[in-house]
């Protein structure tokens, strides 16, 4: 079955972005207004995230939101054939202050969010940062679909580590030199107990714990990543630092710190966040302890 859906999806991947992107607009259509694939998840998170807009505008922002999912994903069935070139042509990094801090001799924890598109983002930093680069990924169901995407993001050099593996083992070979490590800190914990509970965007909700605290841990320098959509297919993102020294800040400090800045950059771009996903979906209670900030 893998060598069937693989072949399928090389074709696909073949074909120039302009038809890629006329396939997008043919599945948004009937994405959002046939099947209305997670409709009501988008628009009440838009509400909560944004109660200050109108009814209108939070629904303009769930159409271009539903372009961007949809063209990410087209483009992501692109990056099984495409060229370094082609990375490298369409979109753009300021890798400067990620190469400066590993040239001062700092390992770089990168926390990013879950925005479009994240696959640009691997392959930029893995081709462009001095480090060698660490991401951790979250396997998919289908057996042939997690082999197909596992092989086209490590294509340009990324270690790639499945986040249930990272789970058990954290001493992974690839962190026994010099690394940068990329993750989504954005991720729901598997239990709302195990998390650091913060308002986003007006509303509690929980922190996954672990990548604030590997980085204190290891006292690696933090930065944020922030993607930005220039148009289809094109894509800016720009790095902040949060410290140069993490074993300086509490877990907890840390996690405010990279919340306040991702929340800063999904206000500057809405419709690039992955807003189908369900980040309100845990109600805290006072057993889970204290709401952070």
């Amino acid at each position: 079955m893998y060598y069937v859906v693989y072949s399928f999806l090389w074709l696909v991947s073949l074909l120039p972005f302009r038809v890629l992107y006329f396939l997008s607009d043919c599945m948004y259509g009937l994405m959002f207004y046939v099947f209305k694939y997670r409709k009501e998840v988008v628009l009440s998170n838009l509400a909560i995230a944004f109660p200050e807009k109108s009814e209108q505008e939070r629904r303009d922002i769930a159409k271009k939101f539903y372009h961007n999912f949809l063209d990410a994903f087209v483009e992501s069935i692109k990056f099984i054939s495409i060229s370094k070139l082609q990375i490298q042509k369409r979109s753009t990094c300021d890798f400067d202050l990620i190469n400066q801090l590993s040239a001062k001799g700092y390992d770089v924890h990168i926390m990013a969010g879950h925005q479009f598109n994240w696959e640009f983002g691997n392959a930029l930093a893995a081709i462009n940062l001095t480090a060698p680069f660490v991401g951790i990924y979250m396997p998919i169901s289908n057996k042939s679909m997690d082999r197909i995407f596992y092989n086209f993001r490590k294509r340009f050099g990324t270690i790639l580590i499945s986040a249930t593996e990272f789970k058990k083992n954290a001493n992974h070979p690839a962190f026994s030199s010099q690394y940068t490590f990329g993750l989504a800190a954005d991720q729901n914990p598997g239990h709302p107990s195990n998390a650091y509970w913060m308002n986003f965007f007006g509303k509690p909700v929980p922190f996954v714990t672990g990548p604030a605290k590997g980085a204190v841990r290891n006292n690696t320098a933090v930065v944020i990543v922030g993607f930005k959509k220039i148009k289809r297919g094109s894509y800016h993102f720009s790095a902040k630092l949060l410290t140069e020294n993490g074993s300086s800040f509490l877990p907890e400090t840390l996690t405010v710190m990279y919340k306040n800045a991702l929340e800063e950059i999904i206000r500057s771009d809405p419709s690039n966040y992955l807003w189908s996903h369900r980040r309100w979906k845990y109600e805290w209670k006072p057993e889970y302890g204290p709401i952070i900030a």
